[in-house]
């Protein structure tokens, strides 16, 4: 599978996952603004959660959740400040969440990190 394909199938993934698993409801998929890119918008319960999904083919160079380091974080995290903004939400309690999806030989594996970054309204 090529690296896009990849990521959106792992993005699928994450989603079904999501939706169906935590039953959250899925606002968006690949939000896009000037500054960035957020994989999946969620509301779980009353809480906006941002979600960054990291596919792997593989654990062999560590965890995906490893790839969202403080810059990937600080982009993410700006992208949510617009959104909130955009939308009028800023009273809404929010999170930030990594769901990691490997795909290891024929089985799929599903992390979903809760609370992952930026403790809420600390950003």
């Amino acid at each position: 599978m090529k690296d896009k394909r990849l990521g959106q199938w792992g993005e699928a993934t994450a989603e079904r996952y999501l939706r169906c698993d935590k039953h959250y409801v899925i606002v968006y998929r690949n939000y896009r603004n000037a500054l960035g890119e957020i994989d999946l918008i969620a509301v779980d319960k009353d809480t906006i959660v941002f979600v960054e999904v990291k596919t792997r083919r593989s654990r062999c160079c560590g965890r995906p959740a490893e790839a969202v380091e403080s810059r990937k974080q600080h982009k993410i995290i700006q992208v949510a400040k617009s959104y909130l903004s955009r939308f009028g939400l800023w009273e809404r309690p929010c999170r930030f969440d990594v769901v990691e999806v490997a795909a290891v030989r024929e089985t799929v594996e599903i992390n979903h990190i809760c609370n992952a970054f930026a403790e809420t309204r600390r950003f």
